[in-house]
């Protein structure tokens, strides 16, 4: 009287509402398992992002490495030929610009001690040889081989100095490294400047 009527318990059948619907299933099996639109299944979004993605490398590194090499050699070849032929594109980025093309043509312009200074400093070398049993007659050749070493770089400093005054007034600013380019161009013989000097002849000054 007092309790409730409890529900019956029956044992679950195959057709309660809680167990997989066999046709549904077999939908859902067929869906994974067919192929898409593009006659495959659909890929993974992982599978899909590691597809996408290239090597930073080449797989076939002597062929990359092959194709580097002629692509520098390439380029140095255009270089060399510009030197050769003062042709300002293909200059190598040390060479560029009017500015370093006024300093070449300063100093090419000029009679520089620098340019002979490696057939004086090969002839004395020579003579050193040549007089060393003779103590006094080396040591002369030694003190006179000093004392060009001294001319010439006062020579270099002259040379610095009327450069960088033209550099200020007609650029308005001197690099860093371009005294060292100028001198260093100034200690080198004519004929074996590069990039070659625009005039033959020197006191040819720039404009």
């Amino acid at each position: 009287m007092f309790s409730r009527n409890k529900p019956d318990a029956t044992p679950s059948s195959p057709d309660s509402t809680d167990a997989p619907d066999p046709v549904d299933a077999a939908a859902e099996i067929e869906k994974a398992g067919a192929p898409s639109g593009k006659g495959r299944p659909t890929p993974k979004r992982s599978v899909a992002e590691a597809a996408n993605k290239r090597p930073l490398v080449p797989n076939d590194r002597k062929a990359a490495t092959k194709a580097a090499r002629e692509k520098s050699r390439e380029q140095r070849n255009l270089e060399y030929r510009a030197m050769q032929t003062g042709d300002e594109r293909h200059l190598p980025p040390r060479d560029k610009g009017p500015l370093k093309r006024y300093a070449r043509d300063y100093v090419d312009a000029r009679w520089n001690l620098g340019e002979f200074f490696l057939p004086v400093a090969f002839l004395f070398i020579v003579l050193n040889f040549i007089f060393m049993q003779n103590v006094t007659m080396s040591a002369l050749v030694l003190m006179l081989l000093y004392a060009v070493v001294l001319i010439t770089i006062a020579d270099a400093f002259l040379l610095w100095r009327g450069l960088k005054k033209r550099l200020l007034a007609k650029f308005g600013e001197v690099p860093r490294g371009t005294m060292m380019y100028a001198v260093m161009r100034a200690f080198q013989i004519r004929r074996s400047r590069l990039p070659k000097p625009s005039s033959k002849k020197h006191g040819v000054w720039p404009e």
